[in-house]
């Protein structure tokens, strides 16, 4: 008999991330133009405007494990949460740049906090035996966010009316908040007692090092860190690459395509990860991603953009959920926290650098070679997950 996964703590922690990333894309989709016409931004301040929430998530994610870990998950779930739905209606009366700017950095370290703390939360919910398949449940809720929020902003904002996407990010911040009074985690159960020779690194330095980072999941984040950097070159270029190509409308046809293979994948693959282990489901969805990537080098037609959207829907849909399953089968309890916020922290350096630097790519080898680049970098990355992981990853996974 399998160990029950559908509890009502975990589908509150789905209710809690739907919510929170729903407010993410929201803000992120509408955040540049906003600033363009509301404050007459240049181009690099209104990138700025829409980016410095990643920044203020990077820098909050080097103190998030240690904050939860000693503090508590709920704790700073509802801190993090009072904060997020405070600055987002602060966004409303907002009326300089530079006010906008402080707030976007201040709501994006309220979002680390917060996601930090329902994913190790939701984490400690989920059986060892399930631990793949309910991190795949878990993260659907970013794909419906993903695919939701862009569409609502641009419905909501619809005549330049901004006032409207504030608002309704401020009632999802709420309902964020309300879900997660009703939720009760699991805290850090110190099953070791005193920190072993392992937990207790020789010189401050070290220690304050492995306070806000957790060795053993380093890894298989570097795994993400690529991918990420690999992915970012669609989030940041595939619209212009459409519209270059003159068919701009692929860019959404992509999107939508992904959302859905995305999603397919995260309901799918996991009972098949936790039954048969890492390198069945690792290999094929790096070499996946690496061809749907590639395939974007072919042109912008629809037929091109929808075998791409279901190849590295599918691909990076695989693995992202797959990697953090693994990461957390790999560190004890009390270092969840820890080993969750140097996953994320791996994750967001991919996505918030790639696009500076494949953007110094694109001049000098156009659209397409960026794309073959970022397929043959996925490649190589299959090499990487070998000698971190894959050559002694166990055929069934287990927990530390």
């Amino acid at each position: 008999m399998r160990e029950k996964l559908w509890t009502r703590n975990f589908v509150l922690t789905i209710g809690t991330n739907l919510f929170i990333y729903m407010v993410f894309y929201l803000l992120m989709t509408s955040m540049a133009l906003y600033a363009l016409e509301r404050f007459q931004a240049a181009d690099s301040a209104a990138g700025f405007a829409s980016s410095a929430f990643i920044v203020g998530a990077l820098v909050s994610r080097f103190f998030a494990g240690i904050l939860l870990d000693r503090v508590g998950r709920r704790r700073i779930l509802l801190l993090a949460l009072l904060v997020f739905v405070a600055v987002s209606v602060l966004y409303i009366p907002a009326g300089s740049l530079q006010l906008l700017l402080v707030l976007r950095l201040i709501h994006g370290a309220a979002f680390g906090l917060a996601h930090t703390a329902v994913t190790t939360g939701a984490q400690a919910l989920i059986p060892r035996a399930r631990r793949s398949e309910g991190t795949g449940y878990f993260a659907s809720s970013t794909t419906i966010a993903t695919a939701l929020g862009p569409f609502l902003a641009v419905l909501l904002a619809n005549g330049a009316d901004f006032q409207a996407v504030f608002w309704f990010s401020a009632a999802c911040s709420a309902a964020a908040f309300a879900v997660a009074l009703a939720l009760r985690l699991p805290e850090n159960d110190d099953d070791d007692g005193a920190m072993d020779a392992e937990a207790e690194p020789e010189g401050r330095a070290a220690r304050v090092l492995a306070a806000v980072i957790e060795p053993r999941a380093l890894p298989v984040a570097s795994i993400v860190l690529v991918a990420g950097l690999a992915y970012s070159g669609v989030l940041s270029f595939l619209t212009s690459y459409a519209a270059a190509s003159g068919d701009p409308s692929a860019a959404g046809l992509y999107f939508l395509v992904f959302a859905a293979a995305v999603l397919v994948s995260r309901l799918s693959v996991g009972r098949l990860h936790d039954r048969r282990g890492d390198n069945v489901v690792m290999y094929p969805s790096l070499l996946i991603f690496a061809v749907g990537l590639a395939v974007l080098a072919a042109g912008s037609s629809p037929a091109t953009v929808t075998v791409a959207g279901i190849l590295t829907g599918f691909g990076f849909g695989t693995l992202v959920p797959c990697s953090q399953a693994i990461v957390v089968n790999s560190v004890p309890a009390r270092r969840l926290g820890t080993a969750i916020a140097t996953y994320y922290l791996m994750f967001d350096v991919g996505t918030g650098f790639g696009p500076v630097l494949l953007g110094l790519l694109i001049p000098l080898a156009g659209y397409q070679g960026m794309y073959v680049a970022t397929g043959v970098l996925m490649i190589a990355c299959i090499g990487l997950y070998f000698a971190v992981h894959g050559r002694r990853a166990p055929s069934e996974t287990t927990r530390v």
